[in-house]
């Protein structure tokens, strides 16, 4: 094919593309223009529609207006007929009320002057009664030569007196009162604490006897030319007493532990048979480690018995050692538990701490474990060793108030000491000196008698009470109670006793005439 022929051929197929472009224009230009037609028929028929029906709806709510407005207008109307209403039943009110009030006015009006009529006749009743009552005070004092104020001072001191009569009486009878139900409640108290702890009533000696199968010991335990009892008394520090007392030698000491060691050394030697200077110290020796066992022992067992736990360990050592240890014949470590025992019964008798009262119960003594060794009072070497081994403040208050030497921080501390007292005191316990004892009622009645007006003093119930009898016309029944806490002033300051002493103070009064 030539070129020309291509070129034909191009130019038709062109012309053909051209021609089906233009007819496809203007068959989608009329297609297009027929629907915009119709969409415009469509859209003025909404638009049509759309108008009756905005205008149906607007007659509606118009309507409804209406009808709201009505009954708004029905609704105000209504309110404002029941506001006419109550404002005329609120009117007819006030006026009612303006009409009693118009009564009452009136009424008060007369009362006022009712009542000015009545003031101004209690007025001249009041004159008339002020000038009678001057005449009458006028003719008192013309009668009784006194005027009003003499009269009235008489009058006052009078009252005065017969006040301080009655105060002095009511003193004396709420003193009296207060004094009984205090010693009501504290026999009560002590006696549930003695019933309640058992006690032994034996006393120690410082003497012991160790018993000998014969005679013949004796020479042996003497040796020759006395070198056995000399090696025995210089290793024991005791003095060995033999004399004509059949199968017994006596040991005698005020030291208890070494007097201990000794009992037990001679009796290991005259069990053995062998006595000679090597072997009586060998038996020492062993006495002596027995002896450190049972003090031990002894202190543990005191805890144990008594319920006091976390003791140090020295301190249980030296309550052990209290086991040896007299104090007037009364063995102190049983005098310490029982102590123990008092004090808890008592504290919890009156609500308070038992276990704080126990422990320095058994504890107030311990210084008299070491009291020989070390220099002071035993409360004082009692309160530092409690110290030194961390006990607590009010323990060691405890122990170191038990005798007065320092104030009480703690009714524990006071239920200690009265402890203390009552197991010192109690029959059985301690041994006395007669001529201590006779001292004692001597500087009892002594210290009675120095006071004025006292005409008779007896020391009774071996020194635990004095009755005093006094002159009636120097002491009268008001004074007595005075007396009577001068006195135990005077002997708690100059006096040293365990327990209480019970002052009475007597007044008697005779009236004494004669038939002729």
């Amino acid at each position: 094919m030539t070129d020309i022929n291509i070129w034909i051929v191009v130019v038709i197929v062109l012309g053909t593309a051209l021609a089906a472009f233009i007819i496809g224009y203007y068959m989608r230009k009329s297609t297009a223009e027929a629907k915009i037609v119709s969409a415009e028929d469509e859209a003025s028929k909404i638009l049509e529609e759309a108008k009756k029906q905005a205008q149906s709806v607007k007659r509606e709510a118009i309507l409804e207006a209406k009808e709201e407005i009505h009954k708004q207008r029905a609704e105000i109307e209504r309110e404002s007929k029941e506001r006419r209403s109550e404002s005329q039943r609120l009117e007819r009110r006030m006026i009612q009320k303006e009409e009693s009030l118009d009564k009452k006015l009136s009424l008060i009006e007369k009362k006022e002057e009712e009542v000015k009529s009545i003031e101004v006749e209690a007025d001249k009743k009041r004159r008339e009664l002020f000038e009678l009552f001057k005449k009458q005070l006028q003719e008192l004092e013309r009668l009784s030569s006194m005027t009003s104020e003499e009269a009235k001072e008489l009058l006052l001191a009078r009252v005065k007196d017969e006040i301080k009569h009655e105060m002095a009486i009511m003193i004396k009878e709420l003193e009296t009162r207060a004094k009984e139900e205090a010693d009501k409640k504290a026999r009560e108290v002590i006696t549930m604490a003695i019933q309640r702890c058992a006690a032994d009533h034996a006393a120690e000696s410082t003497v012991s006897v160790v018993s000998l199968p014969n005679d013949e010991m004796k020479g042996r335990i003497i040796g020759r030319e006395g070198r056995n009892i000399r090696t025995l008394e210089t290793l024991t520090g005791i003095d060995l007493i033999i004399d004509d007392t059949p199968e017994a030698v006596i040991l005698s000491g005020f030291d208890p532990i070494r007097r201990e060691v000794a009992r037990i050394a001679l009796e290991k030697l005259i069990s053995d048979g062998r006595i000679h200077p090597a072997r009586i110290e060998e038996m020492v020796n062993k006495a002596q480690q027995e002896v450190e066992v049972e003090i031990r022992e002894q202190g543990e067992q005191a805890i144990f018995e008594v319920g006091v736990h976390g003791v140090h360990p020295e301190l249980v050592k030296l309550l052990g050692r209290l086991r040896f240890r007299t104090s007037y014949g009364q063995n102190v470590l049983k005098h310490s538990i029982e102590v123990s025992h008092l004090a808890g019964v008592m504290a919890s008798e009156l609500g308070l701490d038992v276990k704080l009262a126990k422990r320095a119960g058994l504890l107030h003594d311990i210084g008299k474990a070491v009291d020989h060794e070390v220099e002071g009072p035993h409360v004082v070497i009692g309160a530092e060793l409690a110290k030194k081994y961390k006990e607590s403040p009010n323990v060691i208050n405890g122990i170191g108030a038990h005798h007065g030497d320092e104030d009480y921080k703690t009714l524990e501390a006071a239920l200690v000491q009265a402890a203390d007292a009552i197991s010192a005191s109690r029959p059985g316990a301690r041994r006395e000196t007669l001529e201590a004892y006779i001292k004692r009622l001597e500087k009892l009645e002594e210290i009675a008698d120095s006071f004025e007006g006292v005409d008779k003093a007896f020391a009774i119930q071996a020194g635990r009470e004095i009755r005093i009898m006094v002159k009636p016309d120097k002491v009268d029944d008001n004074h007595t109670p005075k007396v009577a806490r001068d006195i135990v002033k005077k002997i708690e300051d100059e006096m040293e006793y365990p327990g209480q002493i019970k002052v009475m103070v007597i007044r008697e009064t005779r009236a004494v005439d004669y038939a002729k």
